[in-house]
């Protein structure tokens, strides 16, 4: 099925910038509040929502065999869990919709006063209900840093990373939409020189994870595989991801079995899920990696699997000007989102609607584009000054953390907009 909804030429009735992550090219997928507290799954336009739920009841999806209460519902889990067929007729009728060319609900102000609302009259919902998530290890430049801090610098990757993606399974109870704020986290942390117990208390290592994830529909049944062939037929779109890590807590808890309290405090998501489609123009060749992959991990044909996508982190202290601290890129990757989702499910593991795949700490080849204040400051060691004249080592209270998105060639630009949290004081001992 042809995606009309990334014609570059389209052009929208609605008023888009044109620096917006937003454009009619974009329809991402979201869930929001609206200010009368109805809770509705919607897409995103420049800067206004659109209620999905209203436009399908007013019956501008009559042509695509959808439920009634499709949009009804307060995630995208069964929406996503529809496949990509569905996916793509509802993102190609949208665009049609909306485009500046077709006056159907642009010439009716009653329908739009129903259907479209402004972003500041919205409050964003977590986008899908979590069931599982893993979280992925597999940049290089971030692994070959954090085992050269950790480890041996001569031996910075251990003997696996270069033929398996490394991942765990995290804690999806503590993602959080954009803008929910984090309180910084309490626990056990390794002994002082001299003692055998460990210290007790809030994190003093309070860091950022520059990542992306990936939203699965449902894939496959208990015991079977899903191939790397297919394995773009079973990811919906992508979202920025913010995995905080206390590093001091990890850095004691993480040895035998990786890390536990030091990483299931809060992990933060971008409101909006950008589709795979939408993507499509931002492929790029996939890294080139040092040993072939095993037959499960690579595709029969050259393949462009990597994603062409830009990302930013900022620091904000509270009431002055962000500083942006690092810039990478998704395309960095060295295991791509395909052969992610074939080595999960290669033991026959299965894969739900609404699962969400973390990438892992996203790191480029420059120092500048490392993407966790581990490496930025290399362990504290080199602190980064801040344009109101502080430094930071890690990330203190009352920190702003933002995250920013966004793929562009010469003819449209796609954008995931901001994910971001504020650093609370941790709560009394």
């Amino acid at each position: 099925m042809k995606i009309t909804a990334n014609n570059p030429n389209r052009k929208s009735w609605l008023p888009v910038d044109k620096a917006s992550d937003f454009p009619i090219q974009n329809i991402p997928f979201g869930v929001f509040l609206t200010k009368d507290d109805i809770i509705t799954i919607g897409t995103r336009i420049g800067d206004f929502a659109i209620d999905l739920g209203a436009l399908h009841q007013l019956g501008y999806f009559e042509d695509i065999p959808l439920t009634d209460d499709i949009f009804l519902q307060d995630t995208l889990n069964d929406f996503i869990a529809d496949g990509r067929k569905t996916w793509r007729l509802v993102r190609n009728k949208i665009a049609d919709i909306f485009d500046v060319i077709n006056g159907k609900l642009r010439d009716n102000p009653i329908h739009k006063d129903k259907i479209i609302f402004r972003m500041e009259d919205v409050e964003m919902q977590l986008p899908v209900a979590v069931g599982d998530y893993t979280d992925f290890y597999a940049s290089k430049e971030h692994a070959t840093n954090v085992g050269s801090l950790f480890r041996d610098p001569e031996n910075a990757l251990l003997p696996n990373w270069l033929h398996i993606p490394i991942g765990y399974h995290g804690r999806s109870s503590s993602i959080i939409p954009s803008g929910t704020p984090v309180r910084r986290p309490v626990g056990q942390q390794k002994p002082s020189e001299g003692s055998t117990t460990p210290n007790f208390g809030a994190s003093k290592l309070l860091d950022f994870e520059l990542e992306m994830a990936f939203i699965t529909t449902v894939a496959n049944d208990l015991g079977d595989r899903i191939s790397i062939e297919e394995a773009d037929e079973y990811i919906f779109g992508l979202v920025l991801f913010n995995d905080w890590s206390a590093r001091d807590i990890q850095a004691w808890e993480y040895v035998p079995l990786g890390p536990f309290l030091g990483k299931s405090f809060a992990s933060t998501i971008s409101p909006w899920i950008v589709t795979l489609d939408a993507l499509a123009p931002f492929r790029v060749d996939n890294p080139k990696q040092v040993y072939e992959p095993l037959p499960y991990l690579k595709k029969q044909a050259k393949s462009k699997d990597s994603f062409d996508i830009n990302l930013q982190m900022a620091i904000q202290p509270e009431g002055k000007q962000e500083t942006v601290v690092c810039n990478s890129n998704f395309k960095y990757m060295y295991w791509t989102m395909a052969q992610q989702l074939a080595h999960h499910t290669v033991n026959g593991c299965p894969v739900n609607a609404g699962d969400m795949m973390g990438s892992g700490t996203i790191s480029g080849p420059t120092k500048d584009s490392f993407g966790s204040m581990l490496e930025l400051t290399w362990r504290g060691q080199n602190p980064i000054q801040l344009n109101d004249g502080s430094q930071r080592k890690f990330i203190n209270d009352y920190d702003t953390v933002i995250m920013r998105g966004y793929a562009q060639n010469d003819e449209v630009r796609v954008g995931f907009g901001e994910c971001s949290g504020k650093v609370l004081p941790a709560f009394d001992i």
